[in-house]
């Protein structure tokens, strides 16, 4: 039987986290980093967490603060809170540690995990991912995992809103 008490434990504070990192790397764990803002979790999260978590042993997601999500989305954004959101990515079995960013990008979480890989889902390039040039120059690698077509929360969203 699984236990839910554990799923509160999945999200870390900046600290907590750099604790528990020098724990996985200690036991040799490749590290997979991925972000977003995940406010209405669906099928095309769930499909791109995975393919993040294939890429190494240990998933951390960072999520955009609810003040980030105003910034990026708009007033009406987002529909759930942070920890609301933190929550229901903690309780995913193939996410191991979340953690939730204030700045607009996670640059300064990258660089502070500084993950063995980055990844990034949809149109960017390596270019234009935040942090990739530093995870690069560490050695790391990022991935640009292809999004899959026909989920998104902003879909969600409109949908509703003609229904």
């Amino acid at each position: 039987m699984k236990t839910v008490q554990a799923i509160p434990h999945k999200i870390f504070t900046a600290d907590t986290l750099q604790a528990q990192l020098k724990r996985w790397r200690l036991q040799n764990n490749k590290i997979v980093f991925t972000n977003g803002v995940f406010d209405i979790l669906h099928q095309g999260h769930i499909a791109s967490l995975s393919d993040a978590a294939s890429q190494g042993n240990v998933l951390i997601v960072g999520v955009n603060a609810d003040a980030g999500v105003k910034r990026l989305k708009g007033e009406s954004r987002p529909v759930n809170n942070e920890h609301s959101r933190a929550l229901l990515l903690a309780a995913l079995v193939m996410v191991d540690a979340v953690i939730i960013f204030e700045e607009d990008t996670p640059y300064n979480l990258i660089t502070s995990i500084m993950p063995d890989v980055l990844v990034k889902g949809g149109d960017y390039t390596i270019e234009t991912i935040v942090g990739a040039k530093e995870v690069i120059a560490k050695g790391g690698k990022v991935i640009i995992a292809p999004i899959l077509e026909g989920f998104s929360t902003t879909g969600i969203i409109e949908s509703m809103k003609t229904k």
